[in-house]
């Protein structure tokens, strides 16, 4: 039986932190203005999570990149966790992520969305 590929990790990136991880060779900011060594894992989100995230920590920020991450590609490990116990799931990458398993970037605006009507 084959299995279906797993569905597309995405990771937001400040666009000099993309620049530093092409230069390191491997991706290894945790999040904004914190690296993996200082977090321990990468935060990323599943598709539907993206815009909320950009609401609440990237709102004031002019340009941001969506790294779109084959996990079949990870060679660090991928867990799926919620770890501030709002019952809400999360990705995490427990390592760097090496560039080929970015697969796609796409560039947004946050500074430009609305704010959450919630």
């Amino acid at each position: 039986m084959i299995e279906p590929p797993a569905p597309r990790i995405f990771h937001i990136s400040l666009p000099a932190d993309l620049e530093a991880a092409r230069a390191a060779g491997v991706y290894s900011m945790s999040t904004r203005g914190r690296s993996l060594d200082e977090e321990g894992f990468i935060h990323c989100s599943f598709e539907d999570q993206i815009a909320g995230t950009l609401r609440r920590f990237y709102a004031d920020v002019d340009e941001v990149l969506v790294l779109h991450i084959d996990p079949d590609r990870l060679a660090s490990p991928l867990v799926v966790e919620d770890l501030i116990g709002t019952g809400q799931l999360f990705p995490h990458v427990y390592g760097p992520i090496a560039l080929d398993t970015i697969v796609e970037v796409t560039t947004v605006r946050p500074a430009a969305m609305r704010a959450d009507p919630a």
